[in-house]
């Protein structure tokens, strides 16, 4: 089965497949809706061939549907038709669950992304729990994701970022009690080093979780040690 891959961004829209692993870029930002978006990837994607779409989106999912629209792009998200829009088989799933369930390897494992926004998920044991932390209190008035977001990078300066990173990462190691920590998203390269139970995502999670998504199991893995070694983002 050959799956197109929509992984949607505050900055960008990345869009591959099964066929065409190197992701396109299509700009988004707080004024592209829903139609939008899909009249964009329509275009970008003219001549591929694919049997069904993996969409991740950055809000919460149920049933393969968002139900919120997204606090960082245009509105319309709920109820498009995007199914007769495609014309295939369709899912939805949160983006930071996609990138999560790419980069899984087994065990119980954490995925932060720290890109425009903070996005969040949990694998245990296979079961794929998507998660909303970036707005949850943190520090002086300030959320997760004001501290390592976007926002946040540019507010503080790298080098507090990467220490406020470390710091987050090891309460909510702890708080989860999960085995292994995957920091993804575009900022994540900007960490020097890591603990040897932090994993750096790779530039393909996203793709690689949205055509996991079609698999009959997707969460299901071999198990790995937590102290696994890092990949490049």
């Amino acid at each position: 089965m050959k799956v197109l891959v929509i992984d949607i961004g505050g900055t960008n829209v990345k869009v591959a497949s099964t066929d065409m692993r190197v992701p396109i870029k299509i700009p988004s930002g707080p004024a592209m809706t829903a139609e939008q978006m899909t009249k964009d990837v329509l275009a970008a994607t003219a001549g591929w061939t694919y049997d069904c779409v993996s969409i991740g989106y950055p809000g919460p999912v149920v049933h393969h549907r968002p139900i919120a629209e997204p606090h960082n792009l245009g509105g319309g998200w709920i109820d498009f038709p995007y199914e007769k829009e495609f014309g295939k088989p369709l899912r939805f799933i949160n983006d930071a669950a996609m990138q999560a369930l790419g980069g899984y390897k087994g065990g119980r494992m954490l995925f932060l992304g720290t890109g425009t926004g903070l996005g969040s998920a949990m694998i245990f044991d296979g079961v794929i729990i998507p998660l909303e932390l970036a707005h949850l209190p943190y520090r002086k008035g300030f959320t997760y994701e004001q501290y390592i977001g976007l926002v946040g990078l540019e507010r503080r300066g790298v080098k507090r970022w990467r220490k406020s990173v470390l710091d987050i990462i090891s309460r909510l190691k702890a708080a989860m009690v999960c085995d292994t920590v995957l920091l993804g998203g575009g900022n994540a390269k900007l960490m020097k080093s890591l603990p040897n139970h932090v994993i750096l995502g790779a530039n393909t999670n996203a793709i690689d979780g949205g055509i996991k998504l079609w698999q009959d199991n997707p969460g299901t893995s071999k198990p790995t040690s937590p102290s696994a070694k890092s990949s490049k983002s």
